[in-house]
């Protein structure tokens, strides 16, 4: 029997690891809810203390003090996020259902503390008089805001309605996550017989056999990983299989066990209360007014310079497929289905590229190789790799970050698809970088899902080369984090400047001396041919009316739900139905996420309301990586200095208009992110 007492419990234990890392074999499922019971009172405990303090509140003693509590709470608490994403059997998912409300009450008891919030209140009332850093300054909007727009300035029912509602809501998130892990986790498409795997290439039959194996069945299958699906839907000729594994795909929680319908329903009227509560119109409203964005408006004007110019770049694109089509033969009603296949073909015509010639250049660790050395020649950090160091599971990899002969960080990497892992990509933290406190250094993962190559080196296509230097610029985001509070630190900015340091590092990945260097076949050595390098770059703007399309509608129905005031009456299947014929979106398009396994806005309020921050973001982006184009060096030593200053280590400790006008020079114009897209001319 699991002993879960504090005296034994590994979680509330000090952490006798290399780098103070999880003691991730001694934990089990059952030990963090005691774990959670002791972080919660020791937490109230230390913000109890804070709004006792008989001395009268100023910066130190109330919003410094209130900073660097929780600091045991914290360390449970990312560690039960990165396992109930990255390796949660059911025995995790039920404890992650069992914590989720319980999750959301203890932040709705620190948030509506009453005698803390006073102080704060007190302190924030006279912040100009209080001579400040800017750094200080920011901490003490931050964290007033943060108070007010989690309910701490309601008063009775309200603010005991707005508590049950979090608590309700995170029941809702986890369910809705859950639902959709299951349907992933556990579909496959089985292939049986070469008829099955006609048109396969030997790199994706190779990761068709490995996801078999780790199933525990003979042939090969299809599973409903992205990197697996994808390509399947690229390559495969028999177009009944593309349409078994499209509606599988596009059907994720929608099955009868596991339907994500009601549950949306029921996330967008409690949110919308939420609002209500606060004082605004709707969700989208409260949601908007602590981003850059500010305003839904303001995300209509940006998305709707694209909207249309993508819609007839997208019916281009058609026309182009099915001229394919009936060129070889196949039928020329395309659906949703044949998009992939067909465009592949297309792009191979067009630039002469084919992704069996292309994926030899990039095994997984050649390009692990390439973001580490753009690391350290923009960055002056280097990433030497460690074994041996006990970790959560044997695909995981940990480097040092080094700064000279200082340790600056540690970087786990997670790049491989499997059971009980959610899909997508991500970055999370084990640890936060902060000096509040003690100077801390961060301990940060990148979550991939590579399809594994079998018993060869695992080959990725040039879009999973851009998703790992994407994932990596938030994992930069988080390591180079140089600032003084917990708060201000890393990745805990608003969500539509969060996606910046990501997008943007996705442009070293397409630098020809980067790619010279690094991308070599993988059986004989030999560098990727110049030629080749710039047939990938031409093609970057092929296919992006799709691509376009299939994200802004994602958008424009995530803003328009999130609109809606009277959201209890909404039914999701029928409302997105209606919002795609209003909009105009192609059948053959579709959107990139439709609404029943649209974690992003359903599984977290995280992107709710926000899944326009990638294209927001992309603005930046592009106008930043301009000036490195401008410069003629993609590795400019000035610009790097001012990138990594106020961008990579600022964290949120400066506003981030102010920081993006620092480094550039001038606000950010839409023109380079529609050009760079080519959805503009020049």
């Amino acid at each position: 029997m699991t002993d879960t007492t504090g005296s034994t419990n590994p979680l509330l234990q000090d952490w006798q690891t290399p780098y103070q890392l999880p003691p991730f074999a001694q934990i089990e499922p059952a030990h963090f809810a005691p774990a959670f019971a002791v972080a919660f009172d020791a937490h109230l405990a230390e913000i109890d203390a804070l709004a006792a303090n008989a001395a009268a509140p100023d910066f130190g003693n109330t919003v410094a003090g209130f900073d660097a509590s929780g600091a045991l709470l914290d360390r449970v608490r990312l560690t039960f996020e990165n396992l109930c994403a990255s390796a949660s059997p059911p025995a995790l998912q039920a404890v992650e259902r069992e914590m989720a409300p319980l999750l959301a009450a203890h932040d709705s008891k620190v948030s509506m503390h009453a005698g803390f919030f006073a102080r704060l209140n007190a302190v924030y009332g006279q912040k100009d008089t209080l001579g400040l850093t800017e750094e200080q300054g920011r901490l003490l909007d931050r964290l007033h805001t943060d108070f007010v727009r989690t309910g701490a300035t309601l008063q009775g029912d309200a603010r005991d309605r707005f508590a049950a509602i979090a608590e309700r809501l995170a029941n809702l998130h986890t369910q809705f996550a859950q639902n959709i892990l299951a349907d992933e986790s556990s579909y496959q498409l089985p292939l049986t017989g070469e008829a099955d795997l006609a048109g396969l290439p030997d790199f994706l039959r190779s990761a068709t056999r490995s996801a078999a194996q780790e199933r525990g069945v003979d042939g090969y299958v299809i599973t409903l990983s992205r990197s697996l699906v994808e390509p399947f839907l690229t390559w495969s000729t028999r177009r009944d299989l593309r349409e078994r594994a499209w509606r599988a795909w596009t059907g994720r929680g929608e099955s009868a066990a596991r339907d994500n319908r009601p549950l949306a329903a029921q996330i967008l009227a409690l949110r919308q209360e939420q609002a209500q509560l606060l004082g605004y119109d709707s969700f989208a409203d409260y949601a908007l007014a602590d981003r850059m964005a500010a305003t839904p408006s303001a995300v209509y004007d940006l998305l709707s310079q694209v909207w249309e110019p993508a819609k007839a770049s997208a019916e281009r694109e058609r026309q182009a497929l099915a001229a394919q089509a009936v060129e070889i033969g196949e039928p020329g009603d395309i659906e949703p289905w044949d998009w992939y296949y067909l465009s592949e073909k297309v792009r191979a015509a067009r630039y002469a590229l084919d992704d069996a010639e292309v994926k030899p250049y990039f095994s997984l660790d050649a390009m692990l190789g390439a973001m580490f050395d753009c690391a350290e020649r923009l960055f002056g950090v280097r990433f030497v790799e460690q074994t041996g160091v006990p970790l959560y599971h044997p695909d995981v990899r940990v480097w040092e970050v080094r700064r000279g002969d200082r340790l600056a960080g540690v970087f786990l990497g997670d790049n491989y698809a499997r059971p009980n892992k959610q899909g997508g990509a991500w970055m999370h933290v084990y640890r936060k970088q902060t000096r509040n406190g003690g100077d801390v250094i961060p301990v940060v993962v990148n979550n991939n899902n590579f399809a594994r190559g079998g018993n060869g080196a695992t080959l990725l296509s040039f879009d999973d080369v851009r998703t790992l230097f994407h994932e990596f610029g938030h994992g930069l985001h988080g390591l180079l984090s140089n600032v003084n509070y917990t708060r201000l630190s890393g990745t805990f900015v608003p969500q539509d400047y969060v996606e910046l340091p990501s997008q943007l590092l996705e442009n070293w990945a397409t630098v020809p001396e980067v790619l010279a260097k690094h991308a070599r076949h993988v059986t004989t050595g030999e560098p990727i041919p110049a030629a080749l390098i710039e047939r990938i770059r031409a093609s970057q703007t092929f296919n992006q009316g799709f691509s376009t399309v299939a994200y802004t509608s994602s958008t424009l129905i995530d803003m328009a739900l999130h609109l809606q005031k009277d959201a209890a009456n909404i039914d999701i299947a029928r409302f997105e139905a209606d919002e795609c014929k209003r909009l105009g979106v192609p059948r053959e398009v579709g959107m990139r996420h439709r609404l029943p396994h649209f974690g992003h806005i359903f599984g977290s309020a995280y992107y709710a309301a926000g899944y326009y921050v990638y294209m927001w973001a992309e603005v930046l982006e592009a106008e930043a990586f301009d000036a490195f184009e401008e410069a003629g060096n993609a590795f400019d030593p000035a610009l790097a200095d001012k990138l990594q200053r106020y961008v990579y280590s600022a964290g949120d400790s400066r506003d981030q208009r102010t920081a993006f006008r620092a480094f550039r020079g001038r606000d950010p114009q839409a023109a380079p992110m529609l050009r760079k897209r080519g959805l503009l001319a020049g």
